[in-house]
């Protein structure tokens, strides 16, 4: 009675599943999630650099969030930038690279956060992303959100990924 109904939910479900295959294979594809891994963990690496270098002035960047309790700024200054240069060192060797992507989810959404209570907020900052100074890297507070979110997304794409991991140095270690 209503066969043209039939035909047509089929063709909506054979688009579904090669939908749902093509993700998989994106999911699961190990070249893409190695490429992720690289370019989360240089990001972060090169991230730490400025910030390890000067911690003094991070320490003036994360206080002038506004957010932080006064006696935590040092510590936050101190420990973030070592802990984002050892999360992309682990991610770009292939030690441990779920975990590794978990630590830089989760800084990814404290970054997230601080910056958008800071835009609702209508304060002016500099994120200290990439610069723990005043002549360093400069974007607007929306782009570094947007970023930030990229970049979160990407580090979900290691954590879910199920297959076999690639190393960036399995030729070296296996001879």
């Amino acid at each position: 009675m209503f066969g043209f109904l039939s035909t047509d939910f089929r063709a909506g479900k054979r688009k579904d599943i090669q939908l749902n295959k093509l993700r998989q294979s994106i999911k699961n594809n190990s070249w893409i999630e190695l490429a992720v891994r690289w370019i989360l963990g240089l990001t972060f690496i090169y991230a730490s650099y400025h910030k390890i270098i000067s911690p003094s002035d991070f320490a003036k960047i994360v206080y002038g969030y506004g957010l932080f309790p006064e006696i935590f700024i040092n510590l936050i200054a101190i420990v973030i930038p070592f802990l984002e240069l050892i999360a992309g060192l682990a991610l770009i060797i292939g030690v441990y690279p779920r975990s590794s992507a978990m630590i830089i989810n989760a800084l990814l959404l404290v970054f997230v956060t601080v910056l958008a209570i800071n835009l609702i907020r209508g304060h002016e900052f500099d994120c200290g992303c990439f610069s723990a100074g005043q002549s360093g890297y400069a974007s607007s507070s929306e782009v570094t959100l947007v970023r930030d979110v990229i970049y979160f997304i990407l580090g979900i794409q290691v954590v879910l990924f199920e297959g076999h991991r690639r190393s960036c140095f399995g030729r070296i270690i296996s001879k």
